[in-house]
């Protein structure tokens, strides 16, 4: 019985065009019996690889426990996962697509507050006035409490984002966000500022193997080949 390898692409979002176009140049046609809705697909004429469409944080997961061998998806969200996560996979290759930051961004309004060792006042004011800790909305808790931490902002709380971000502060959510931001305009529309010592991480596409099956049969010689 020939070794099955997993392979994980993200099910959607521009990152999983740019990584269909790859199998494209490299002659790999990808089949999907129901089209883009397919969760699973396969290649022609390589019955020995299985391709998974999974969300780009879970492609992670699935890295980290051993049931993906190959996986594309953001750096992004490889530093957000777990430690022992990130221990269990390499980043083989980072591509030219898919480049954006995680950055600190703050209502327009907050004229006195252009770094982040401004935000540590804000928020000393607001746990002595306001009884409040400051209310940070992320879909990044991990990556923003080291990032605070590591510039002396202790007084502040995560708050988990499920969609818009950019929105939270002016829902009364949140009194800023962390956010992944390829350009910057969508923050800037939004009547949000980046901070200007805010970039917590610069991120970009790249294609990941699991350390634990990296020698599985026909592995190496497909990561090459899709990292060329």
């Amino acid at each position: 019985m020939k070794t099955i390898i997993n392979i994980g692409i993200p099910s959607k979002g521009r990152l999983r065009n740019n990584i269909l176009n790859i199998f494209k140049r490299k002659k790999l046609d990808l089949i999907s019996e129901r089209g883009k809705r397919d969760l699973i697909g396969s290649i022609k004429n390589k019955k020995n690889i299985k391709i998974l469409y999974l969300h780009a944080r879970e492609i992670i997961e699935r890295l980290g426990d051993g049931s993906l061998d190959i996986g594309f998806s953001g750096y992004d969200l490889l530093k957000e996962s777990d430690v022992n996560i990130q221990k269990k996979i390499n980043v083989f290759k980072k591509y030219e697509f898919g480049k954006a930051n995680l950055v600190v961004a703050i209502p327009d309004p907050w004229i006195d507050v252009q770094t982040v060792a401004d935000l540590e006042e804000i928020a000393f004011e607001f746990r002595d006035k306001k009884k409040k800790r400051l209310r940070v909305a992320t879909k990044y808790p991990n990556l923003t409490r080291e990032f605070l931490f590591s510039k002396g902002v202790t007084q502040f709380q995560t708050v988990g984002s499920l969609g818009a971000t950019e929105a939270y502060p002016f829902t009364g959510s949140a009194n800023l966000i962390t956010d992944i931001s390829s350009t910057g305009q969508t923050i800037k529309s939004n009547n949000l500022r980046i901070l200007k010592d805010g970039e917590i991480l610069k991120s970009q596409a790249c294609i990941f193997v699991s350390k634990k099956n990296f020698k599985k049969n026909g592995t190496k010689n497909l990561v090459k080949l899709l990292s060329k």
